[in-house]
């Protein structure tokens, strides 16, 4: 393939992944699943569709490197540095806020489930007995 891992991805790539996901359907798929090789090889074909050539494994990385640098400056401006900025922010923090809740602060308290951990579905009842 000619666009290697090593590619910087372009303005308009970005937001060509950006308008994927924030798609209902690709968030949620995105959110309830460990192993989601399928998922990104879908994106990676949507993106096709749209002029985007890149493979699943791309765009897996651009996806978690955006969610990280996203969450980097969304702690800096929680925590007083506003100075702290990123291009995509204001996309992102509409796409990730929309995400349930209970997956963020599992996240933002530096926990991430691994493949071997059970994912746990929280519920009234259960929130309230914990």
């Amino acid at each position: 393939m000619e666009s290697g891992a090593g590619k910087h991805w372009t303005e308009e790539e970005v937001k060509a992944l950006l308008s994927v996901w924030s798609e209902k359907n690709i968030r949620k798929q995105l959110h309830g699943t460990l192993r989601n090789k399928g998922i990104f090889i879908y994106i990676a074909k949507r993106l096709q569709e749209l002029g985007v050539c890149r493979d699943w494994k791309q765009c897996r990385a651009k996806y978690k490197n955006l969610k990280y640098e996203y969450r980097t400056v969304k702690y800096a401006h929680t925590s007083g540095d506003a100075t702290k900025t990123m291009k995509f922010f204001h996309d992102l923090d509409a796409i990730l806020r929309s995400e349930p809740v209970t997956q963020l602060a599992a996240e933002e308290n530096g926990r991430c489930c691994s493949a071997t951990e059970p994912r746990l579905r929280t519920s009234p009842t259960t929130d309230s007995t914990q």
